[in-house]
Parts: structure tokens; C-alpha cells; sequence
């Protein structure tokens, strides 16, 4: 059912390999805070290699004895990197804490310490990534590639990994609006995003192709850098047009739920017509209680960097390094930067179902 998206700069010339070894894809996570130093929940921050998040969570909820809905994380990290990342555990009382002892595969600690505040599911700033990308081809038309990517953005595409295997969760997603029940709350979720992300990924794909993407139209929704705040706009003057060439406001696509749509005159019509192609998934999402959103279709990179890596790593080993905000995918950038070859996508295929709220 998924079809490929439209690239924003033509598909790339380029073809590379992607993670032909673990330490090629390092993630950094960024919290908007650090622990204070005192509360009922310990801050644990770690640096994993080849290590599931949710398998981490569950050794850390052995080791302090607590169940492990006690244990918590800001988001999914991918298995097959080197991440370094957050994890909160309720744990009352002043007792502190040694983890010399604390012996988990794949795990190093880097810090810990006390909070006031449980750490939560996408209370993160984002993450940052440096990525060696090896084998390239056609280097000198991927460093010019990079740099409108700087310049320009991406299309905000949900990754590979939101829609499963094979895309498989959106045909569960399917199911589901049919009438299957389904208790596992937390697949339910992931069954209901990909059906959103689906959507949503078919607006920006239809925008690319009436070659509106980067065009502010009268009817369009309008968000504001930094913020999910939201505007609709009446009349497209130069101010406007300015802001979204400094990245100051984005253009928006709907997350779908319950409610009207927020655009009008062509934007709204484009926004229909993708609609009236998803009518089972318009259909089912209100009926789980899922109300309209907006979030921004195109994702700009921040603090960013390419180089050439010397001979000993490698025949046309690149490496690129780049900031994403919270909820947004590396691979997402990639796709457009290159056409690559992710050496673990048939190692462990189960992974990327593990993965696939990553945030």
C-alpha cells in the first residue's frame, strides 16, 4: 500500500552504505533540562552499542528492583548505533545510588542523577547524529546535494520505520478500523500513527508534485519556528514571504483526527483530495479519539557538517553531522541527501517494529 514519495530535489544521483558497522551511526540525545540533583526519580545517562531502548529499560527495572512502567525514556533510539540517551527511574526516598555494579550488554553509564519530575515520552530538544556513510558514489553531486539540503530542508516525511515491516502497520492500522480488537494499547498507538503519518506524508507528496511545497498559499496554515503554535493566513504579502525564507514560520500538513480542517481555498482542496484517497483511515482515526493537528512538512537541519574521511576508513567514506528537533528521522534526511544501502535492514528485521515511535 505504500508507495515511494516524492523527492523535493529530484531523486539523488548518489548511492552509499549506510551503518556497515554499528559505530557509523552515533545518535546524542538532548534534553531541554538536566536533573536538578533531588526528587523521586533518578536520571540515568547512558551510552548503549547494538542495545534496544526497551530492552535496556527492562534491565534497568531488575536492577532497582521496580516494575517496569517505573522505568522511563524521552524516546526510541535505533538498535543497530551508538546512542547516548536518558532514562528516569521512580525510585522515592533519599537513597543514593552506586551503579559501578550496574552491568547491562551494550551499556555504559555516563552520568546519574536526582529529578523532581519523571522524564516523559518526547521531552527531548532532539537529537544530534554524525553519520559515515561508505562506498559513495558520485561524491561531488552529493557535497553540492548537501548544501541545498542545509539551505533548503527536507520534505518532514515520517521515516520507513513509523509503517513497519514492509509496511505492515498500516494494514493493521486497516484491520483495526474494520472492527479487529486490538488490547495492546501501545500497538494500537503505533497502528494509529502510521495511518496518520500516512496521511500526512500524502499531503507533502502532493504538494511536491503540484509544485507547491515551498510556496506559501492564501488558506494555508502557517507554524511558528521553535513552537506548535498555528496561524491561518488570509493574504500572502512579503513579510510572509520573507519569514518563510529566514525559517522564522512553515508550512503545515494535518495530523488526522476528529474536527475540521484548519486551511481553506487551495490548500484545502489539495488537502481533500489526499482525504478523499485515504477515506478508511479518515474514516476510522476520530473513532480512537484522535482530534486535528498540524505539524510543519518541511524539516530543516541545524548544526551541521560534511566531510571527506581519510583513506584509512575507507574508499569514499563521507561523514555528515546534523541536529533533528524532536520527533523528526534521520532517514528522512538521507533519502533525499542519497540512495542508500542500510547493511542492518536484513540483519533483524524485528528491530524496526521495536523502533518505529521513534523519537
Amino acid at each position: 500500500m505504500l508507495t515511494e514519495n516524492a523527492y523535493l530535489h529530484g531523486k539523488p544521483e548518489s548511492t552509499g552504505i549506510l551503518r556497515s558497522q554499528i559505530s557509523d551511526f552515533k545518535v546524542y540525545e538532548q534534553l531541554p533540562y538536566l536533573p536538578c540533583g533531588e526528587g523521586e526519580h533518578l536520571f540515568v545517562h547512558i551510552r548503549k552499542t547494538g542495545a534496544n531502548t526497551i530492552f535496556v529499560a527492562r534491565e534497568l527495572a531488575k536492577y532497582f528492583e521496580v516494575k517496569e512502567q517505573l522505568v522511563s525514556y524521552a524516546g526510541l533510539k535505533d538498535r543497530f548505533a551508538v546512542t547516548e540517551q536518558w532514562f528516569g527511574i521512580h525510585v522515592p526516598g533519599k537513597q543514593e545510588y552506586n551503579l559501578d555494579n550496574l552491568n547491562i550488554e551494550g551499556v555504559e553509564v555516563l552520568s546519574y542523577k536526582r529529578h523532581n519530575k519523571k522524564l516523559r515520552t518526547g521531552a527531548l530538544t532532539g537529537n544530534r547524529f554524525e553519520l559515515i556513510l561508505r562506498d559513495v558514489t558520485a561524491i561531488k553531486e552529493l557535497t553540492e546535494r548537501w548544501q541545498k539540503i542545509v539551505q533548503q530542508g527536507v520534505p518532514n516525511y515520517f521515516g520507513e520505520q513509523r509503517f513497519g515491516i514492509d509496511g505492515g502497520n498500516i494494514e493493521r492500522a486497516l484491520s483495526l478500523f474494520s472492527g479487529q480488537k486490538v488490547k495492546d494499547k501501545k500497538k494500537r498507538g503505533i497502528y494509529l500513527s502510521a495511518a496518520r503519518s500516512h496521511i500526512f506524508n500524502g499531503v507533502i507528496n502532493e504538494r511536491i508534485g503540484q509544485q507547491c511545497f515551498d510556496q506559501v498559499a492564501v488558506g494555508d496554515v502557517l507554524m511558528l519556528a521553535g513552537t506548535q503554535s498555528v496561524f491561518h493566513i488570509d493574504e500572502v504579502d512579503e513579510t510572509i514571504k520573507q519569514r518563510f525564507i529566514d525559517k522564522d514560520i512553515d508550512i503545515t500538513a494535518p495530523m488526522w483526527g476528529a474536527g475540521e480542517l484548519m486551511t481553506s481555498a487551495e490548500p484545502l482542496v489539495l488537502e481533500q483530495k489526499v482525504a478523499q484517497q485515504n477515506d478508511e483511515f479518515c474514516q476510522g482515526l476520530p473513532r480512537f479519539g484522535l482530534k486535528q493537528e498540524r505539524r510543519r512538512i518541511r524539516l530543516n537541519i541545524s548544526d551541521t557538517d560534511i566531510e571527506l574521511m581519510p583513506e584509512q576508513e575507507g574508499s569514499n567514506a563521507v561523514k555528515i553531522s546534523f541536529f533533528l528537533p524532536a520527533g523528526c528521522y534521520a532517514t528522512t534526511v538521507l533519502r533525499e541527501l542519497l540512495t542508500y544501502q542500510d547493511m542492518t535492514a536484513r540483519v533483524d528485521k524485528r528491530s524496526q517494529n521495536a523502533d518505529s515511535l521513534a523519537v
